[in-house]
């Protein structure tokens, strides 16, 4: 070890580099405010895409100052990174963010050196923070309606007020209050005990903000979340009142874009978050609330003590192979990996590049609840007896160059991975009339909400879709994807000739990225009921006008309302 190897002086300048990170990401969070109040959508979409590519752009400036500031020769002695470890450890101890701390030394650290020097003696694989939690400050606010719900609803929107005025605030509240007395059963209501939580920071994404909390008494307890809406020239609207929990969870999805909030103790806010939905993991909640990276530790985390503490072991993920990526699965963890090809179908006119370009695209979009949020991995490291030979022999066939096998270790190279959801195409299979009316009916929605993100999925075949357990359809199949506004929709021209009408291949030039709506029944049906039933509930998407009505909102700068939750009783404007 070099003499005075300058371990707090490396610690210190991570650390540095983590503060900077985070003042830029609060900047961004706290204009989130100002931009709901000045209904400025587009700088809204904007800001979401920047906040997401801050973390990458803050760690290669921070790996970049470490090299410059340094000796080759004493930073990159592997040996020496536990004297890093333990230096930065008493950095953070004292810190409210301290568990983002620890992914920022670990993003670090993997800048700096191959991932075959990772180990948690060097760096932060599993945690040193839940033995040092201390009592956080309170975050929430509590009303106590005492039998009087109408005054306790006036006193929460008096505490939250906004540059904006309520458009229509007794009138809101009147309707707040009949829709709590339908969701919560009469003797709540009366109960002396009834309380209302909410975290004291709103929470904002795309067009809406969102008061967070839960409803509870002695006994029981109900999730609170309520939507507002910034109506330009109208003021703000008080949207909706929601306390299903299957709901909620659908408005802190996987599928949608990350929420801006203030939270001064994230670890805080997790574990409120965590209370009113027990089915989530904290790996999808730090997600939902822009710590991706973050959640990609908490996610690493779990699966290595799912395969450490079971017998389950990788196998295909089931439905039909794909002819871009190979996907397998744990049974028991409900995740999927997908991996590169080594040969692509003849039919599919993308390389290695354009897929890994499509599927990072998908991070920085507005997902809309239509599209699967996916992490991105590299080097992953896995027991050979994790793998069910067929399994392993059919990587190892499609994806030489990504996955090998090193002794008693599989090494997957490079892989993403996403929520496990039941392919659209399984599910028609086993699904009643209702089900795949049902199905059907939120298949369109789904290709309908894309585009009016400005996503055109490309490839809409069913098996590209899935279903989750709260029976949304979800694409989530990048390789095709593409901006609807350079998609070039068009009607098929006329025969000019008989011989035209009986040709087996079009008469007519076809440029790479047109697109004949005209053509989608028979290549996303085979079955002739579901073609059928799908022209009446969507036959729309069958014709280009519709397509480039769409373009021209899109391109005049206009962004759609997508909302995550039923609106009753309200237009859909």
């Amino acid at each position: 070890m070099p003499q005075q190897w300058p371990a707090a002086d490396i610690a210190r300048m991570i650390l540095d580099g983590f503060d900077d990170y985070r003042e830029h990401f609060r900047q961004i969070t706290d204009g989130a405010r100002a931009r709901f109040e000045q209904a400025q959508w587009q700088e809204t979409q904007s800001a979401s895409a920047a906040r997401i590519n801050l973390y990458e752009d803050k760690v290669a400036e921070t790996v970049e100052r470490l090299r410059s500031s340094f000796q080759t020769e004493a930073l990159m002695d592997v040996s020496c990174w536990p004297l890093v470890k333990s230096a930065y450890i008493s950095l953070i101890d004292l810190r409210f963010d301290d568990e983002l701390s620890e992914t920022w030394y670990n993003s670090i650290f993997c800048g700096l050196f191959s991932h075959d020097l990772i180990s948690d003696g060097c760096m932060f694989i599993h945690t040193t923070r839940p033995s040092l939690r201390r009592a956080r400050a309170a975050q929430t606010r509590i009303y106590k309606p005492q039998g009087q719900l109408s005054g306790m609803l006036a006193s929460i929107f008096s505490d939250y007020r906004f540059g904006e005025d309520y458009a229509d605030l007794p009138g809101d509240l009147r309707r707040l209050e009949a829709q709590l007395r339908e969701n919560l059963p009469d003797w709540v209501c009366k109960d002396p005990e009834l309380s209302v939580e909410l975290f004291s920071s709103v929470l904002y994404r795309n067009k809406g903000a969102y008061l967070v909390g839960r409803i509870y008494t002695r006994d029981e307890q109900w999730p609170l979340v309520i939507p507002l809406l910034h109506r330009e020239g109208r003021g703000i609207q008080i949207d909706a009142l929601i306390t299903d929990e299957a709901d909620v969870s659908i408005i802190f999805s996987f599928t949608r874009s990350y929420f801006m909030v203030d939270v001064p103790v994230p670890a805080e806010f997790i574990g409120f978050l965590k209370r009113i939905l027990p089915g989530k993991h904290i790996a999808e909640l730090y997600t939902s609330i822009g710590f991706y990276k973050h959640g990609k530790s908490e996610f690493y985390r779990a699966l290595i003590n799912h395969l450490a503490n079971t017998d389950d072991q990788f196998i295909m993920a089931p439905g039909v192979r794909g002819m871009v990526m190979s996907v397998f699965t744990l049974p028991g963890f409900n995740t999927v990996f997908k991996i590169i090809k080594d040969r692509f179908s003849p039919s599919k006119n993308v390389d290695r590049a354009t897929v890994i370009e499509k599927y990072r695209l998908v991070k920085s979009v507005d997902r809309v609840g239509r599209m699967a949020d996916t992490q991105e991995f590299a080097d992953f490291r896995f027991p050979l007896s994790k793998f069910d030979p067929a399994c392993l022999e059919e990587l190892l066939e499609v994806a030489a160059s990504t996955v090998s096998v090193e002794g008693d270790t599989v090494l997957i190279r490079h892989c993403w991975t996403e929520r496990r959801m039941t392919p659209l195409n399984l599910y028609l299979e086993n699904a009643n009339d209702d089900q795949v009316r049902e199905a059907l009916e939120d298949y369109g929605l789904a290709i309908k909400q894309l585009a009016a993100a400005n996503i055109f999925p490309g490839d809409m075949l069913l098996k590209n879709f899935g279903v989750t357990r709260h029976g949304r359809v979800v694409f989530y199949d990048y390789d095709e994807i593409c901006f609807l506004t350079e998609a070039n929709f068009r009607h098929i021209p006329q025969p000019r000739t008989p011989e035209d009408e009986m040709a087996s291949e079009p008469w007519y030039s076809i440029g790479p990225l047109d697109v004949f709506p005209e053509e989608f029944p028979p290549f996303l049906f085979a079955d002739a009921g579901q073609r059928k039933l799908f022209d009446q509930l969507h036959g729309e998407l069958y014709n280009a006008d519709y397509w480039k009505s769409l373009q021209e909102a899109i391109r005049a700068g206009k962004v759609i309302d997508v909302f995550p939750y039923r609106r009753k009783g309200l237009d859909n404007e």
